[in-house]
């Protein structure tokens, strides 16, 4: 029995990571769970200068799941190799970093910045929803030229975050593919608002934001499901992940490694118990290599 996935250069000893943005640095979920029990950790979300994010409130409770409206609050790159990377460089399991751009600049920033030690690959993060403009994921000429310098100036294993907000998302995996990414990653948050009906205005400060949760998973699963059909690189899955039951049918759906988000902030221990149920599903079932059940929901019946 064989849980090990590798992505170009980087190998995880096992398919489950940390959705962006749910896990803090990891170093806040260290003393809960053991990091070397997961595959990677990957990083809030991290730009070249600081960002305060939207105004209060940023998060609200909906059936079935939350939204978010954080809008990429860090203290930017200088902060985070002095101050979060040396934390990281001691975990044992691999760190992903997060990164965001708002222009060529930044992309090449961030990617000669990250060229260290400590980082074991880059997600780009291409589909935060509530920043008030339109996405670059939403844009594939901008996603290209995004892909295209992350990649041309870093030397790091490079996952494309991608948007659920677009009417074919399979189209923009393709793109990205054909940029350099050696895998991609979806789906991130919908867009979505609530109303407070007390106060007769948006619960969120920002007004929109991103619905993650149970809510989107079978949206979720089929997205991929429809990108494991057009690309042949790897896909990390995300959307509403909560137990072992979730991450198999994505896995079964197409997706190599699977990312647990909101349920984190419910159970914090939720992907240590996936990874773990992972493995004793393939030893029930006699399931040598993981490699064997990806994408075989696809498989004709005879």
């Amino acid at each position: 029995m064989n849980s090990k996935i590798k992505i170009a250069k980087l190998e995880l000893r096992n398919p489950v990571v940390t959705a962006s943005g749910t896990f803090g640095y990891g170093k806040e979920f260290s003393e809960i769970i053991d990091l070397k029990d997961i595959g990677a950790v990957i990083t809030k979300t991290i730009t070249v200068y600081p960002r305060e994010g939207n105004p209060a409130p940023r998060i609200v409770e909906t059936p079935s799941g939350m939204i978010n409206s954080i809008g990429l609050e860090n203290k930017g790159l200088d902060d985070f190799l002095k101050n979060k990377l040396c934390s990281l460089k001691k975990f044992k399991t691999k760190v992903i970093v997060s990164i965001a751009g708002f222009c060529n600049e930044d992309f090449i920033a961030l990617s000669k910045g990250l060229n260290v030690a400590g980082v074991d690959a880059l997600e780009l993060n291409l589909s935060c929803p509530n920043l008030n403009k339109k996405i670059i994921a939403q844009n594939k000429k901008l996603t290209s030229q995004a892909v295209y310098l992350v990649r041309k100036y870093s030397k790091k294993t490079l996952i494309v975050k991608l948007s659920p907000n677009v009417s074919d998302i399979a189209e923009f995996a393709s793109v990205a593919e054909d940029c350099g990414a050696d895998a991609v990653s979806l789906v991130n948050t919908f867009y979505a608002m609530a109303i407070d009906i007390g106060r007769k205005k948006p619960a969120l400060g920002n007004i929109i934001g991103g619905l993650s949760g149970p809510a989107i998973k079978p949206i979720a699963l089929k997205m991929v499901f429809d990108v494991f059909k057009k690309v042949k690189i790897p896909i990390i899955a995300s959307g509403g992940i909560a137990d072992v039951k979730d991450a198999l049918e994505f896995i079964m759906a197409g997706a190599s490694v699977v990312s647990a988000g909101s349920i984190n902030f419910v159970n914090t221990t939720s992907c240590v118990e996936i990874a773990k149920g992972i493995n004793r599903y393939l030893d029930k079932n006699k399931i040598k290599t993981l490699k064997q059940i990806i994408g075989c929901a696809h498989e004709k019946k005879n």
